[in-house]
């Protein structure tokens, strides 16, 4: 699968374009080895499965006057209620997740494994709910179904670096911040694409649908080409809005694209995976956090995994840190520190 060992423990990196396009399509054949986010069918989910759904449009500036600070969630509690019995009773946490972010949840390509930092923590929610750190279904769920999936109940949590703001606390609910990232430009390194600035007039930019990226993008192109236009033919593609964030470094593989807007920290991966990628503009142009997200009115299990998220910090999340994440995200000493709402 053109994959070099790098002599450390789920450090695998595809080398090359070629690399990138053989760990997507390993990603995708693998899926039918997740159990399927249809509770009946044997397939991955796809449009035709969730209706589409996604983050509310609205401007940062709409949403800032909205709410102050939506990364403030539930004081943490180890207490049970109606959900965590429900889970209990299953006997699985059912966890919605990436299975082609690199570094964050990706198939291993020797066995075939799920890894990665996102994945350790889910882990870490399973062994405090159930005591296992194996007894977790996850499900692969592409960007724009993750709140679809959890409002129609497919899972019961979603941890896939999904960041939290205003517009998304009115349809999940999220825990505290796990970890900090913003937004950054993806594209080769020869081309003189320079950053979120006037260099992107022009330019065909790829996002992953009902991402931050995409709403930056509304708010504020620069001239950047990055709706697709269809004429209603059957089988036209999306080229610059694609369902998964890894399509988009395949379209710029493939020349389709000119650049990439995503977290810098799934960019980081990506740039790790080949190196004619670079992220361009020196650091974010915006500060997001990651939460796990449940469906709304599921206080029992927001709380408990804010729990969770208290005892893992110390030590497990930098552990996790120089795992997975430490080599492209480097200076990092702690993770967010938590913010909490009365009720």
């Amino acid at each position: 699968m053109g994959v070099q060992d790098t002599g450390r423990v789920g450090r695998f990196s595809p080398r090359g374009w070629g690399g990138v396009v053989a760990m997507a399509a390993a990603c995708a054949a693998a899926a039918a080895t997740l159990l399927p986010l249809s509770r009946d069918a044997g397939a991955a989910i796809s449009s035709a499965d969730v209706p589409k759904a996604g983050v509310t449009p609205v401007t940062r500036a709409a949403a800032a006057a909205e709410c102050e600070s939506p990364e403030a969630s539930l004081p943490p509690s180890s207490a049970d209620g109606p959900t965590i019995a429900a889970i209990k009773e299953r006997g699985k946490l059912v966890v919605g997740v990436d299975q082609n972010s690199y570094r964050w949840g990706y198939r291993n390509p020797t066995n075939g494994a799920l890894e990665g930092f996102d994945i350790d923590l889910a882990r870490a929610i399973a062994q405090d709910v159930l005591g296992s750190r194996d007894a977790v279904i996850f499900r692969a769920i592409p960007t724009n179904q993750r709140i679809p999936a959890l409002n129609n109940g497919t899972v019961d949590v979603v941890v896939r670096t999904m960041t939290i703001n205003c517009a998304r606390i009115k349809q999940v609910a999220f825990s505290t911040a796990y970890f900090q990232s913003g937004q950054q430009v993806l594209a080769p390194k020869n081309s003189d694409v320079t950053g979120y600035d006037e260099s992107l007039k022009g330019k065909r930019v790829c996002t992953a649908e009902g991402s931050t990226a995409n709403e930056a993008l509304k708010e504020n192109s620069f001239g950047a080409v990055f709706q697709d236009e269809h004429d209603g033919r059957p089988g036209d593609a999306d080229v610059l809005t694609v369902p998964n964030q890894l399509d988009c470094l395949v379209r710029l593989q493939q020349g389709l694209v000119d650049a990439v807007v995503t977290d810098s920290a799934l960019a980081a991966g990506q740039a790790a995976q080949d190196p004619a990628v670079e992220l361009k503009g020196g650091k974010p142009f915006t500060t997001e956090y990651y939460g796990v997200a449940t469906k709304l009115g599921k206080d029992d299990l927001v709380r408990r995994i804010n729990k969770v998220l208290e005892e893992y910090r110390p030590v497990a999340w930098k552990q996790a840190y120089r795992n997975w994440l430490e080599a492209d995200l480097p200076g990092m000493t702690a993770a967010p520190a938590p913010k909490y709402r009365s009720g």
